[in-house]
């Protein structure tokens, strides 16, 4: 079998057999296709598109490139969530506790933020002491005996993934839903949880622009984890503008606090209690949508799945004292308010623009290696639907830059007052199951 030959019967629009798939992840893996040839398969797959059955097949050859996770000694169903990434999406710190708080088990290996949008790994690292090395062993015992561990990826989990997708980002095919849809399920697929929630986002801040093209992700990524035996399902959320107040590190962290105290922004707690609910029913701990509600708002109220969230702190050698008094997180040295140019109502706050705001202020990277400030970041006041008058506060940058005088107006540009009334805007447009 050639190399070569795989590429000309991709290029001319033919399906690549199970063989031929395997042939291609397991040369490349171990180096005996080169990258050109690779890039050259991925142009390919790009313009032609793949069947369901070479995704699955591809799924499938990528989990098996490195080791997989057991969870079966921890009882009970194992539950794991995945966003394709957002401005202000902390909602696995919040959702996490609460899904825990009523029985089921939380175990998840989370990827830092590139760009505009934030890593939870970054968000946990945000708290002193925090440790998201948890070796295999440790990382299991901790979710039997609380519920909850968050931890960053393996090296030795699908290295193939690794490998292609670094490539695919400095030859332009990233953009190719068999592509990313492959690459996000074989990690949540080797993770080793029964159940997988998507959060799959659409709009100025997310990968995906519009709702279309969201939901023709979603429903691939729900077929690949249904064809691999997991209960998989997926909502379609909106990224038009950042989800909660808060963008920035240990900002987040604080909001995360605030919202399990049962005092956080509304649109974070409402994902949250919706998300938690389809994972409780995922994780046969509720009849009903209803019931699975009403169990997460009850444990939010009584302060449970704040307590939760210490020990979960507190396990991973997290200073908890911050979480009791985030008072006690280090602000920024500068910090600026941006004042409303005129009274109306805000009709848009661009999710895009205030997440690399963000990220020029210090609160995210633009390459891997870059490091980030944790008390750098954006607290907005007012959101879309929201009535402002002339010289209300829209918003608070906080950054250890003294030259932050042109992002102010950057942050400025991301809000439209307009004066007609604005409706809020919907959340989450969908839910998708098999």
């Amino acid at each position: 079998m050639r190399f070569i030959d795989l590429i000309g019967k991709k290029r001319n629009g033919q399906e690549l057999t199970k063989e031929e798939i395997h042939f291609f992840i397991e040369g490349y893996v171990k180096g005996d296709i080169p990258d050109y040839q690779v890039s050259a398969m991925l142009m390919a797959i790009i313009f032609k598109g793949m069947t369901k059955q070479e995704i699955f097949d591809l799924t499938e050859e990528m989990l098996n490139s490195g080791e997989t996770i057991d969870l079966s000694e921890i009882e009970g169903y194992k539950v794991d969530k995945h966003s394709t990434g957002g401005v202000g999406d902390k909602t696995s710190l919040v959702l996490g506790p609460m899904v825990a708080a009523c029985g089921a088990k939380f175990a998840k290996m989370s990827g830092r933020g590139l760009g505009h949008t934030g890593g939870t790994l970054d968000k946990l690292e945000s708290i002193p002491g925090f440790n998201i090395s948890l070796d295999r062993k440790e990382f299991i015992e901790q979710v039997k005996r609380i519920g909850i561990s968050i931890i960053g990826q393996t090296g030795s989990l699908v290295p193939a993934d690794k490998k292609l997708y670094a490539l695919r980002d400095v030859t332009n095919t990233v953009d190719s839903i068999p592509l990313i849809a492959s690459s996000i399920m074989s990690k949540k697929l080797a993770s080793g949880s029964n159940t997988i929630l998507l959060d799959v986002k659409f709009g100025d801040g997310a990968f995906m622009k519009n709702i279309e093209d969201a939901t023709k992700l979603a429903k691939m990524m729900v077929e690949i984890g249904n064809y691999f035996g997991r209960d998989t399902r997926a909502e379609i959320t909106s990224m038009e503008e950042p989800l909660g107040l808060a963008v920035g590190n240990n900002l987040e962290v604080k909001e995360v606090v605030d919202t399990l105290l049962g005092h956080g922004p509304e649109d974070l707690t409402n994902i949250c209690l919706h998300s938690g609910s389809t994972m409780l029913l995922q994780a046969k701990l509720a009849n009903s949508f209803e019931e699975a509600h009403r169990m997460l708002k009850e444990k939010l109220d009584d302060g449970t799945a704040y307590k939760v969230f210490l020990e979960f702190v507190k396990a991973q050698n997290g200073d908890i004292s911050y979480i009791e008094d985030t008072s006690k997180f280090p602000l920024a040295l500068y910090r600026e308010k941006v004042y409303a140019p005129r009274s109306g109502y805000i009709s848009k706050c661009n999710a895009l623009t205030i997440g690399l705001a963000a990220m020029k202020l210090g609160g995210g990277r633009e390459r891997k290696e870059d490091t980030i400030d944790m008390s750098s970041g954006i607290v907005l006041k007012h959101k879309v639907g929201e009535f402002v008058n002339k010289g209300d506060e829209l918003a608070t940058l906080y950054t250890e830059r003294p030259k932050y005088e042109p992002i102010v107006k950057e942050i400025l540009g991301a809000f439209e007052i307009v004066d007609e009334k604005v409706e809020k805007p919907r959340l989450i447009l969908d839910t998708i199951e098999a």
